[in-house]
C-alpha cells in the first residue's frame, strides 16, 4: 500500500515539500482503496442474463419423476423470480437421439417422416421456467442428430438444407404444440462450425418468418469471428458470439464483430463451495475482463446418476425422484446475488474492475435510477472451475471505498447482500441479508475478507426462498419393478431408467392381445450423427451403482429376425461417453435362437454361449442372478446356465438393450439386488 502510494506521489510531480509527502504517505497507508461508479460517460454494454443449461446431455433425467411437491420446490429454486437462482435463461439441448455426456436425449424426429414434439421433457421444462418467468430468455442447441440427416455420413453439414430444415421444424413445434418462443438457435455443440449451414439457416428462419429468432455461434471457442469479420454475409446471419469456457477472455476479433459476446456455457464444476467460488468469479470477470454479457452455467440441475461422467456438476442437485431429496447447493445462492437484482436490459457501467487487492466489481443500472453492484473477492485455490486452468494469482483482505457518481450521486443508502464461503472454519454464509448502508457524501466503505460476495444495490425485492427440508436421502430401492402399463404417460420414457444409446420409449402394443399391450421400445433402426463415440449398442440403465449380487428379470421380444438381439444386465460400471467400454455381465438371446454371456456390452469377453431356442417375434422372459464370484441364467423360468464366473466388474447399475440399432421390446421388469 504505501509503495503505491509513493509510486502515485511521484506520478504527479517530484516537486511536493517532504511535509506534503509525508501527509499522503500516511494517508495512502490506511487500509482503503477507492472506486469510483459513474454513469457520466455513458453506460458500457447491454446485460443479457445469467442461464443455466439442461441438455448436453440427458442432464435433467431424474427431475421429471419426482413426486409432488418437491418437484415444484425444485423449479421454483431455479426459476422463480425473486426466490432462488431467479435464472434469466433456459438453454435446453435439441434432442439428436445420440449419447451426448450422461445419456441420449430423444429426436423429435427420429426418421424423415417422423414428427412427435411431445418426446423428452426439455418442452415440460421450459413450460415450467415459462410459468415461474414469463420474460425467460429460450435457447436451443443440437448436440447430435438423427442419422437420416446426414444420408449415410456422421455429418450433419452435407446437405444444408436438410439441416436448417429440421432445425427450424423444432422451433415451430414449439410454438405451435407448447406455445413457447424461441429465442435464440445454435449451430452444433462444441463441433466445427459451417459458414454455408449458418447462413442457410438464416435464410431459413427468416422464409418462414422466424426473423426475431437469433443464431448463436459456434457454441465452441472464438474461432468464428475471424470468418465473421471478413465474411459479412456470415457476420449478418450472426446475432451471438457464443464461445465455452473462454477463461473469462475474449479475442481482439470477437470484439471486432461488434456482436455481443456470450460465455454460452460455463462453469461445469462440481457444486460444492469451490464450484459456488468458481462461478462467483467467472459471473464477474466474464464482464471484466472478456466484455462477456452473458453466462450460462452447464448444467442447470444435477439430475441424473452421480456416478455418470461430471458428477453434481449443477447449480443444485436432485438425484433422487425415489425419496423426493434434493439439495440446494451454494451456486444457487450465488447466481441469486447477480439475477434478483439485475434483469435483461440493464447496462453495465464504464466504471467496472478488479480490486486492488484482488476481486473485481461490476455495476450495473436500469437507466431509470436503480444501481446494482457485485463484488467478488474468491481466492485462487477457492475458485478453481473445471476447465480451462486457472492461472495464479492472489487475494489479501482489504478495505474498499466506493464513490457513486453521476445520476447516483443522490443516493442516502443501499441494500446489502452478502455470502461468505468460508473455507478454513466450514463456517458457510448464503445470500445474507444485512443492514442498508448508508452512504456518506456520495460514498461507502466495505471491509472485504477473502471468499466473499456481496451485492449492494437500490432493489428491495430480493429474498432468501425457503421450503421446508426434503426427505432425507434414501440408495435407490433394492426392490423394484416396472410393468410399463401406463396408458396415456406424461413423458416418453420411463422413470429412473437413462438411456445411455439408443432411446427407449413408452409404446403401446396394439397388436398384442395378452398381457404385453404396453411396453417400453427401443425405437431406433440407424445409428445417429454422434457428439461422443456412441455404443453399437443401446443401453438403458437404472439402479443403484454401488448394487453387487442382485437379480434382474425381464420379459423380451425381439423384432429383427435372424439377426436381432437382446439383454439384460447387472453390475454395468459405465455410462456417458464411456459407455462403448462399459463391463458388467451381459445375459444375450438372439434371434438365431443363440445365447451369450459377457463381461463387456461389446461381447468381446465371451464367458460362456450355446444354444437357447428363442426366436424373433415371440415373448421370453429373461432372468439373470448374480451373487459373489458365480452368475447363472434364465430363460422363461428354466435354468439355462450356471456357474459362470464374474470376471470384471464388481458392482454397477442393472441394465436392459440391444445388440444393434434396431427395434425390441421390453415389459415386466424388476430387480432384487443388495
Amino acid at each position: 500500500m504505501v509503495l503505491a502510494a509513493w509510486t502515485r506521489v511521484a506520478d504527479w510531480g517530484r516537486g511536493a515539500s517532504p511535509v506534503l509527502v509525508l501527509l499522503l504517505l500516511l494517508v495512502s497507508s490506511g487500509s482503503s482503496e477507492d472506486y469510483v461508479l459513474d454513469s457520466r460517460g455513458g453506460l458500457g454494454r447491454e446485460f443479457d442474463g445469467i442461464g443455466g443449461l439442461s441438455g448436453g446431455g440427458a442432464t435433467s433425467r431424474l427431475l421429471v419423476n419426482y413426486p409432488e411437491p418437491y418437484r415444484t420446490q425444485i423449479l421454483d429454486y431455479l426459476f422463480k423470480p425473486n426466490f432462488g437462482a431467479s435464472l434469466h435463461i433456459l438453454k435446453v439441448e435439441i434432442g439428436g437421439d445420440a449419447q451426448t455426456t450422461d445419456g441420449t436425449e430423444p429426436s423429435h424426429m427420429h426418421y424423415e417422416d417422423d414428427e412427435n414434439f411431445f418426446r423428452g421433457y426439455e418442452w415440460w421444462l421450459m413450460k415450467e421456467a415459462k410459468k415461474r418467468n414469463p420474460n425467460i430468455t429460450l435457447i436451443g442447441l443440437p448436440w447430435a442428430f438423427p442419422g437420416w440427416i446426414g444420408r449415410g455420413e456422421n455429418w450433419p453439414y452435407d446437405f444444408p438444407d436438410i439441416t436448417a430444415y429440421y432445425v427450424v421444424s423444432w422451433i415451430i413445434g414449439a410454438k405451435q404444440y407448447h406455445d413457447l418462443d424461441i429465442d435464440y438457435v445454435g449451430i452444433w455443440n462444441e463441433r466445427p462450425f459451417n459458414s454455408k449451414y449458418i447462413k442457410v439457416l438464416r435464410h431459413t428462419l427468416d422464409k418462414v418468418g422466424l426473423t426475431n429468432v437469433g443464431i448463436i455461434a459456434s457454441d465452441n471457442h472464438w474461432e468464428i469471428a475471424a470468418e465473421m469479420i471478413v465474411d459479412p454475409y456470415l457476420n449478418e446471419a450472426v446475432q451471438i458470439v457464443g464461445a465455452h469456457y473462454p477463461g473469462t477472455h475474449t479475442v481482439v476479433d470477437a470484439l471486432k464483430t461488434g456482436k455481443k459476446l456470450w460465455s454460452s456455457e460455463d462453469y461445469s464444476t462440481f457444486n460444492d463451495e469451490v464450484g459456488g467460488g468458481c462461478w462467483a468469479r467467472i459471473l464477474n470477470q466474464n464482464y471484466v475482463n472478456g466484455n462477456m454479457t452473458s453466462t450460462i452455467s452447464w448444467n442447470l440441475v444435477a439430475s441424473y446418476y452421480e456416478e455418470l461422467p461430471f458428477g453434481r456438476d449443477g447449480l443444485m442437485t436432485a438425484k433422487e425422484p425415489w425419496s423426493g431429496h434434493y439439495v440446494v447447493e451454494s451456486p444457487i445462492w450465488i447466481t441469486a446475488h447477480t439475477t434478483q437484482f439485475t434483469q435483461p436490459g440493464w447496462h453495465y457501467l464504464q466504471t467496472v474492475g478488479h480490486l486492488e487487492k484482488g476481486g473485481s466489481y461490476v455495476a450495473l443500472t436500469d437507466g431509470q435510477g436503480n444501481l446494482t453492484i457485485i463484488i467478488e473477492t474468491m481466492s485462487h485455490n477457492h475458485s478453481i472451475c473445471i476447465r480451462p486452468p486457472l492461472p495464479g494469482f492472489t487475494v489479501s483482505p482489504q478495505n474498499a471505498t466506493f464513490y457513486v457518481k453521476g445520476s447516483f450521486s443522490e443516493l442516502s443508502s443501499l441494500q446489502v447482500w452478502y455470502s461468505k464461503l468460508d473455507f478454513e472454519r466450514s463456517n458457510l454464509t448464503l445470500f445474507r441479508q444485512r443492514a442498508p448502508l448508508k452512504l456518506s457524501k456520495g460514498a461507502f466503505s466495505l471491509e472485504l475478507d477473502v471468499d466473499e460476495v456481496y451485492t449492494v444495490t437500490t432493489i428491495t425485492t430480493g429474498q432468501k426462498g425457503f421450503y421446508p427440508e426434503p426427505p432425507k436421502s434414501q440408495p435407490f430401492p433394492s426392490h423394484y419393478q416396472d410393468d410399463f402399463d401406463v396408458r396415456n404417460p406424461p413423458f416418453s420414457e420411463a422413470p429412473n431408467f437413462a438411456d445411455q444409446a439408443g432411446v427407449y420409449e413408452y409404446f403401446t402394443n396394439s397388436s398384442d392381445p395378452g398381457e404385453h399391450v404396453f411396453t417400453l421400445r427401443q425405437v431406433l433402426t440407424q445409428r445417429p450423427i454422434t457428439w461422443v463415440i456412441d455404443a453399437g449398442q443401446t443401453i438403458s440403465v437404472i439402479g443403484n451403482y454401488s448394487w453387487t449380487d442382485m437379480t434382474v428379470k425381464c420379459d423380451v421380444y425381439i423384432e429383427t429376425p435372424e439377426n436381432g438381439g437382446v439383454f439384460v444386465a447387472g453390475r454395468v460400471d459405465r455410462g456417458g461417453s464411456p459407455t462403448p467400454s462399459a463391463k458388467g455381465l451381459f445375459f444375450w438371446v438372439f434371434a438365431d435362437g443363440s445365447y451369450s454371456v459377457t463381461a463387456d456390452l461389446e461381447r468381446h469377453i465371451v464367458l460362456k454361449k450355446g444354444l437357447s431356442g428363442v426366436r424373433a417375434r415371440e415373448w421370453h422372459t429373461l432372468t439373470l442372478h448374480i451373487h459373489g464370484l458365480v452368475a447363472s441364467g434364465m430363460l422363461n423360468g428354466y435354468p439355462l446356465w450356471k456357474d459362470v464366473f464374474t470376471f470384471g466388474s464388481h458392482n454397477g447399475w442393472a441394465a436392459i438393450g440391444t445388440r444393434s440399432f434396431e427395434p425390441a421390446q421390453f415389459d415386466n421388469f424388476s430387480v432384487d439386488a443388495s
